[in-house]
């Protein structure tokens, strides 16, 4: 893919397209806007890359570089942190409301149209705490997108701003094919659907955007098509975008050794991420099902959970060991959004992928002590020894 580039320009080109699966909206004045230039400048190979790898479109202009992935489908794992479904519900409202309001707007006025647009599509409001909360969220998303910019005041939609609309990013903002669908379920399925070449297409994208792809959650087809391909992907995912994978019998797993294509990080540093990893051996005990996941019995999870915060009290989070149902909750999110666990019919099940983050202690002591050796016994000795001789 890289061969009429040189080594340079071919290691510039991966490390732009490791930003923009990064930073799928990539603006001059964002998180790492500096590599602008950089992606501008290799434009053409960035493009031919997404384009057959992924099926994803790029659209790169001096301002910023757009790249146009695929909808996540039914999966709600991944998501804006913080942000609510009713502030989801806000955010589409607003851009729908911001197509013909022009560049500049004050935020009263913004805000009244928002809601007559909620109204208008039958969603329910309640000029309350938790509603202003949402709206709020979702316009200071769009001001991180860069969509909105604060040119007098701030977004507090109980105060006055004077509001300036950035058309362009705004008409580049959607990627689902609005204008095909007539539902949400199918806005949702549409949004999802695989790239040009099909199967191919489809599982990469999977590889590329999920830590850990199980062939049981796959349909036959492309399950069938990745155990053929597995050296291939692994190879190709690795020269194209730095990705390394692990493949097991369950599934494959992907991993990015620099760790800045993760979005959420595991083992983690919170309560709820030192917690959920002591709790995986006990977790992993039961007899593996047929797809090689374990069931996972919610009240021997909360005892688990117990047993961890009793025994060490000073180490968590007092929100949590004050509240042990909402840190099970915690846990099993966590694995979820990991791809580690997933709620079914029968309830909740662990991955098979879950034994590569079980912990081992780093030594046992008895056996460490029995080995131990006396330290050889070190004659005297002077840097002037050899002189004086």
């Amino acid at each position: 893919m890289f061969d009429d580039l040189s080594e340079i320009d071919a290691a510039a080109v991966v490390r732009c397209a490791r930003t923009l699966l990064r930073r799928p909206l990539l603006r001059a004045d964002g998180p790492d806007g500096e590599l602008l230039t950089l992606v501008y400048r290799h434009r053409a190979p960035l493009q031919d890359l997404f384009a057959r790898v992924l099926g994803y479109r790029l659209v790169v202009e001096r301002r910023f570089a757009r790249l146009h992935k695929t909808g996540p489908g039914p999966d709600d794992s991944r998501g804006v942190p913080g942000m609510s479904p009713r502030g989801y519900a806000y955010v589409a409202l607003t851009l729908a409301v911001l197509t013909g309001i022009g560049r500049q707007v004050l935020l009263s006025r913004l805000v009244s149209d928002v809601r007559a647009a909620a109204v208008e599509a039958g969603v329910e409001v309640v000029d309350d705490v938790v509603d202003r909360r949402a709206l709020t969220a979702a316009l200071r998303h769009l001001v991180s997108l860069g969509v909105l910019h604060e040119t007098e005041g701030t977004v507090d939609v109980q105060a006055e701003a004077l509001i300036t609309v950035d058309t362009d990013l705004l008409g580049r903002l959607l990627t689902g094919p609005v204008a095909e669908a007539t539902s949400p379920e199918q806005l949702v399925a549409l949004a999802a659907r695989p790239g040009p070449r099909g199967v191919e297409h489809a599982v990469r994208r999977r590889l590329v955007e999920d830590p850990v792809v199980l062939y049981a959650d796959l349909p036959s087809e492309q399950a069938d098509w990745l155990r053929r391909n597995q050296r291939k992907e692994s190879a190709l995912l690795e020269a194209s975008f730095g990705l390394l994978t692990e493949c097991r019998a369950e599934g494959v797993l992907v991993a990015d050794p620099e760790d800045y294509l993760t979005d959420l990080y595991f083992p983690g540093t919170s309560t709820a991420a030192r917690i959920a990893l002591l709790a995986l051996p006990e977790l992993l005990e039961s007899e593996p099902r047929p797809d090689g996941r374990h069931a996972v019995d919610v009240r021997v999870l909360r005892e688990v959970c117990g047993r961890l915060v009793e025994d060490y009290p000073a180490a968590w989070s007092k929100q949590f060991t004050d509240d042990l149902d909402r840190l099970v909750e915690e846990v099993l999110e966590l694995l979820r959004r990991m791809g580690l666990a997933v709620l079914s019919d029968d309830g909740w099940l662990v991955n098979a992928a879950a034994h590569r983050w079980v912990p081992v202690p780093d030594g046992d002591p008895e056996r460490d002590r029995e080995t131990e050796r006396p330290a050889p016994v070190v004659e005297s000795w002077s840097l002037f020894d050899e002189e004086s001789a």
